[in-house]
């Protein structure tokens, strides 16, 4: 069994439901459990400002499936859910990003592990530092190391809190 970190994010069309949805459905995927899902947290935009605030969670899986089966498996559930790829960091109902996948690194045409820009991204570490405080990169980095260092580490803002289906 191997467990992966997910980041998910939506800014259209109810993203605060569009994210909680995904967290469930997440469950579903093939040879995949959800266990552990971070609070939810609206933030603003990466990129084009011209574009709603996003909501942004992450989830941590455990997997018999490979790293590209499960991008593959988080891609169909993004077109479930509508998500239109039409400009870098638009808008979107949903996004998700494999984010860590046991401590694999790797660099592939579809896919790079531990996710190119996860360090740099206070809505990415702010929500795996609150369920995962202790968890660091492959090569031994302290995830909440990298958030200390982001100038944007207070924006990202917990919201209510949601209760999930206990995972199956």
């Amino acid at each position: 069994m191997s467990f992966a970190w997910i980041g998910l994010g939506s800014n259209l069309d109810d993203p605060a439901e569009h994210v909680t949805r995904a967290l469930t459905e997440l469950d579903g995927l093939p040879l995949t459990q959800r266990v552990l899902a971070s609070s939810l947290y609206a933030t603003r935009p990466v990129g084009p400002a011209d574009q709603p605030d996003f909501i942004n969670a992450v989830a941590r899986l455990e997997t018999r499936l490979s790293p590209l089966a499960l991008l593959d498996q988080l891609q169909a559930l993004e077109q479930r859910h509508g998500r239109v790829r039409e400009r870098r960091w638009g808008p979107r109902t949903l996004d998700l990003d494999l984010l860590l996948f046991n401590n694999r690194q790797l660099s592939w045409p579809r896919l790079t592990l531990p996710h190119a820009q996860m360090t740099r991204r206070a809505f990415v570490l702010v929500p795996l530092v609150e369920v995962a405080p202790k968890l660091s990169l492959p090569d031994g980095q302290a995830l909440s190391e990298s958030l200390a260092k982001l100038p944007d580490a207070a924006s990202p803002r917990r919201m209510p809190e949601v209760v999930l289906p206990e995972s199956r």
